[in-house]
């Protein structure tokens, strides 16, 4: 059973810095995707960052340059660092994992429905909430 815990949310300045990180067990195969997704309130939830298991990394228009994915395999941690924080980027912030060795079936998916299609069949941690003052 595929297990995700975030940690490293809270309260913080605009400008300011926070690192996230969900630590994962129970996967049978390293293959497939992980990212983190975030919803803010009255929002629907929306794709933040993401890596698969290749390293190809992709991001939301609204992060990039601010924020990077990265994935520890020796630890079994998934981290997103986020820089310069801005208020906006207020939300619940959830990590998200699709283990399989069947990740080349999901990219007619993704070519249709865009990177972040794999999520309706991912396992999800609890999140852990990011506020941003300004």
């Amino acid at each position: 059973l595929v297990q995700l815990v975030e940690s490293g949310g809270g309260s913080v300045q605009a400008g300011e810095s926070l690192r996230l990180s969900c630590a994962y067990s129970g996967y049978t195969t390293t293959a497939g995707y992980m990212g983190w997704f975030r919803q803010a309130p009255g929002k629907e939830r929306e794709g933040v960052a993401s890596i698969d298991s290749d390293g190809k990394t992709t991001y939301a228009d609204a992060v990039k340059g601010r924020f990077t994915i990265s994935k520890d395999n020796a630890k079994d941690i998934l981290y997103l660092i986020m820089n310069n924080l801005k208020p906006e980027d207020t939300a619940m912030y959830e990590c998200a994992a699709l283990f399989t060795d069947r990740a080349d079936n999901l990219r007619p998916l993704i070519a249709v429905r865009g990177p972040w299609a794999w999520h309706d069949f991912a396992n999800w941690g609890r999140g852990t909430q990011v506020t941003v003052s300004s």
